[in-house]
């Protein structure tokens, strides 16, 4: 599954873990994305969806 939601396009963000010796070494940060059936223009779809837009109401479930 992409890393990405199809609302906000939120993905994956880069950076470095850096341990008390100040070493640096990268990682990544994932966003919660779920799988979910949603109303897209009047038709059920599935579509990849970050927990901050389901939670804010921007995604109309379908039931």
């Amino acid at each position: 599954m992409a890393n990405v939601c199809e609302i906000c396009a939120k993905g994956e963000v880069s950076g470095f873990n850096v341990s008390h010796s100040h070493l640096k070494t990268k990682r990544t940060w994932k966003p919660n994305i779920q799988r979910v059936r949603a109303l897209v223009n009047g038709e059920i779809k599935r579509i990849n969806v970050c927990t901050r837009c389901l939670r804010s109401g921007k995604v109309q479930r379908a039931i």
